[in-house]
């Protein structure tokens, strides 16, 4: 094999290595519980509060619970969902979030979310920030938190980078 095919072929092999890393940033997983595009919306300087939204998806065979979660960047965090309250939606605390085998279990605006209290930091878009979720038999995991802009209802595949 000469020079030139060795640099094609170690040139090919670091891109592909590079496209599946990519890819996994998405995703994470604990036991039978899959985390995928964990996201949050970006705020303003002074807020108070944030939300985190994903997807929850249980691969094992039987029902596990989210518990709880915790960042480095908030005082708190949550489990939150919204209800209908006499007409007018209101957010409110829940105890754990029940994650059943073949059916996701979507985090997004207006129902479930991790609420994010006591801000210490800003979610800047385009920055990122650790998230552990706790559950009753999977154990913990940390995710990345990719932050939107903010009007985001949905996460965007791009990039993001750990605040400084």
């Amino acid at each position: 094999m000469n020079i030139k095919n060795v640099a094609i072929t170690l040139g090919m092999a670091l891109c592909l290595a590079g496209w599946s890393g990519n890819a996994g940033a998405h995703g994470y997983k604990a036991g039978s519980i899959e985390v995928e595009h964990p996201w949050a919306r970006s705020t303003a300087p002074s807020a108070p509060s944030g939300a985190v939204y994903m997807v929850l998806s249980n691969e094992g065979k039987d029902a596990d619970r989210l518990i709880s979660a915790s960042t480095p960047i908030a005082e708190k965090a949550e489990l939150h969902t919204h209800i209908a309250d006499d007409g007018i939606m209101r957010m409110r605390p829940v105890s754990a979030v029940e994650v059943v085998p073949g059916s996701p279990t979507p985090f997004a605006p207006g129902g479930l979310h991790v609420m994010l209290l006591g801000l210490k930091q800003s979610l800047v878009s385009g920055k990122a920030f650790p998230l552990t979720l706790n559950f009753e038999k999977s154990g913990s995991v940390t995710i990345q938190v990719e932050i939107q802009g903010a009007g985001a209802m949905q996460p965007s595949h791009g990039g993001s980078e750990l605040p400084k």
